[in-house]
């Protein structure tokens, strides 16, 4: 591996070790810190990690899963570069669930849970100015979090970030031609304002216009960075099986 700066301190007592691992290299593979076309091993992660290499294994199997790592036989485990079609395909599930988690949302919506969203807009409203890209992404995935549990629907955002990597790794590559900030915060404020509202088609029609933002934005990241996205060869079985 040939990243600099450490691996996320696992320091959750209260969590299982391989989820622990699986968030911490999710978090550096989705900010490029290990990048695409990397060769991972499980000894030195584990090595890395202070931990065995037991919820290593386990970590890079949740991460093949999401797509973002690739085993090659007699190889070992490789950081995928990024996928189109899964990137589409993220967005698609994404958007079937939280478009319907924001339509509960506008029915279900408590003065408390009300509270929790102004006040996640408000951070984010002092993070747009930040030079923080990971700032800014963390608090967007926490008013996520929290539309998802002002539904009743915490279950639904854990399989969110099952899917949600690879539109991580496009966001993060450039946001500002991604989905920039300032829009990012004025859609969050529009899918607030139509749950305060109690309006689950104002909340819905809000939700999908935010979660289709990044598919104007692929083809030309993909153009700009094509060293980062995987080919039509690359993402062939044959080449797995070579």
């Amino acid at each position: 591996m040939t990243n600099k700066r450490p691996l996320a301190k696992l320091d959750d007592g209260r969590e299982p070790m391989a989820r622990q691992v699986t968030r911490a290299l999710r978090q550096a593979i989705v900010t490029m810190q290990i990048p695409p076309g990397e060769m991972l091993s499980e000894q030195d992660l584990a090595e890395k990690f202070g931990v065995s290499r037991s919820p290593v294994r386990e970590a890079l199997i949740k991460l093949s899963e999401a797509g973002l790592v690739r085993v090659l036989p007699q190889r070992g485990t490789q950081v995928v570069k990024i996928s189109r079609a899964g990137v589409e395909d993220a967005r698609f599930i994404r958007e079937a669930v939280e478009c319907a988690v924001v339509r509960e949302a506008a029915l279900k919506a408590s003065p408390v849970m009300l509270a929790e969203l102004n006040a996640s807009l408000t951070r984010q409203r002092r993070a747009q100015r930040s030079a923080s890209t990971e700032e800014f992404l963390s608090l967007d995935e926490e008013f996520h979090r929290l539309l998802a549990e002002t539904a009743g629907r915490p279950k639904a955002w854990r399989m969110i970030e099952d899917v949600k990597p690879q539109m991580d790794r496009v966001r993060f590559l450039d946001m500002a031609k991604a989905v920039p900030r300032h829009v990012v915060l004025a859609q969050h404020v529009l899918i607030v304002d139509a749950i305060k509202e109690k309006d689950p088609l104002a909340a819905e029609t809000a939700m999908h216009q935010h979660l289709s933002e990044i598919l104007r934005s692929l083809p030309e990241l993909a153009e700009q960075h094509p060293h980062l996205f995987e080919t039509e060869a690359e993402a062939s079985p044959e080449v797995l099986s070579a």
